[in-house]
């Protein structure tokens, strides 16, 4: 008689897979990953298989790391000891330092920050700890909402507009406390500047927002992970207006061009050193520490203030130079689009080429980047749910940085600093983006002509 051990082996696993799927929590069951680096992988996939395709679609810096800072990597390569949960002391005391001095803020010292391997895990921590509900902006970045489904907290979401560029303004906060159920503990995740729309708050606008917050008794976790990209390099933080109830999220991944070495922090006000305190130890149950190679190459970066410095200031103009020709080139079809201030992004929306796009048989924004990438080669994110959108609105994440950054970074450092960028600039020291945006712009134009010429 054959053993059900050897059964199994002839037959294969008996379980089907529903009974699988009751190994899941409910609430993940059919859950999939994050939508931003499934598409960039598959964008990567057909960039390998020789197929030529601009990709819009994914918000990693172009520009290198800098030298030093890879140096400061490579000299420290041998630091294998755990280090401390919430962060290498002098890199605590550095991130500390430079922010006092890029954005005034000297209400923080160096116990009141964790270091974590990226923001992503850190903002996972926080809504696992806290106790009450989770507001959200639309358009939001797609990861936040995703988190607030792991940590099984209730979620609320703000809508904002194009018209009052894609912000959250006091009116808008009171409408929704008055027509929403709201537990009365509540945090806000407020990204600025903003991913996905590149726009980023004034000094006033925060000093109302803040009012309005204090009101009414919210927590705000301010990511401010692009901060460093201002354009203007003039980042207002929310925490220099509403510094007992803000919590800033940064790190390296964007202005320091260093996604890929995993690194960010997080910076609670006295007023919530408890929930900073169960952060942390939470995160000693869970990654121990932030890579310690990495964190003494931090230390490089927020220390050495001349070269850093000079290194945004060179980045910053770039992706000035590149947005602003980018944000021209679409308005000018007819696409409505809020001109970006900081970061990667601009969330422009097709709603004009609507009706065009009826008579080609695509009705949706999922149908329309398929067409745009199978039919014309370049790559967006659609709007929509991904980032807290109706399915039936023509926005999309449009990321302005496919170009070769090495090469513009070496080409405006050799211009200096005094020299302003242009459009020539962008053609020739960006081209592949250049060549990317008219060819997006000449696609609408095309397209609007179908209903001219039906």
């Amino acid at each position: 008689m054959m053993s059900t051990h050897n059964n199994k082996e002839q037959t294969g696993d008996s379980t089907s897979s529903t009974d699988k799927a009751m190994l899941l929590l409910p609430h993940l069951r059919g859950y999939e990953g994050a939508s931003n680096l499934a598409f960039n992988e598959l964008v990567n996939k057909r960039r390998e298989a020789g197929e030529e395709i601009h990709h819009l679609a994914f918000g990693q810096s172009p520009f290198p790391v800098m030298a030093k800072a890879q140096e400061a990597l490579r000299e420290n390569a041998g630091q294998t000891a755990y280090l401390q949960v919430a962060g290498l002391l002098k890199l605590r005391e550095a991130v500390c330092r430079f922010h006092k001095k890029s954005n005034d803020l000297s209400h923080f010292s160096a116990n009141d920050i964790i270091v974590g391997p990226g923001t992503k895990e850190l903002i996972f921590l926080l809504l696992n700890v806290f106790n009450g509900d989770v507001l959200l902006l639309s358009p939001s970045w797609t990861t936040y909402r995703s988190q607030v489904y792991f940590a099984q907290r209730k979620v609320h979401i703000i809508s904002t507009n194009i018209e009052n560029g894609w912000k959250l303004t006091p009116q808008l906060l009171e409408n929704f406390l008055q027509n929403n159920a709201i537990h009365q503990n509540r945090i806000l995740i407020l990204c600025n500047p903003d991913n996905p729309t590149g726009t980023s708050y004034t000094s006033s606008e925060l000093e109302s927002l803040s009012s309005a917050f204090r009101e009414h008794n919210i927590l705000v976790l301010a990511d401010e992970i692009y901060a460093g990209l201002h354009f203007e390099n003039s980042h207002k933080s929310l925490a220099k207006f509403y510094p007992e109830g803000t919590i800033i999220s940064s790190g390296i991944s964007k202005w320091a061009s260093a996604g890929g070495w995993r690194l960010g922090f997080h910076m609670y006000p006295n007023e919530l050193a408890m929930l900073r305190k169960t952060v942390a130890s939470t995160a000693s149950q869970t990654y121990s520490c932030a890579p310690a190679p990495i964190q003494y190459a931090a230390v490089w970066m927020y220390s050495n203030d001349t070269e850093t410095r000079e290194y945004m200031a060179h980045t910053q103009r770039i992706l000035a130079a590149v947005a602003s020709y980018c944000h021209r080139k679409l308005v000018a079809t007819g696409v409505k689009a809020v001109a970006p201030t900081a970061g990667f992004y601009m969330f422009p929306d097709f709603e004009i080429i609507r009706d065009a796009l009826k008579s080609k048989g695509i009705e949706t924004c999922p149908q329309m980047c398929d067409h745009l990438l199978n039919e014309e080669g370049i790559a967006l994110m659609s709007g929509g749910p991904a980032f807290l959108r109706p399915e039936t609105e023509l926005t999309v994440r449009l990321c302005f940085i496919d170009f070769d950054g090495a090469k513009a970074l070496e080409e405006s450092t050799r211009m200096g600093l005094n020299r302003p960028l242009d459009d020539k600039f962008v053609a020739q020291h960006c081209s592949s983006m250049y060549t990317a945006i008219n060819k997006l712009a000449k696609w609408v134009e095309d397209t609007k002509n179908l209903i001219i010429t039906n």
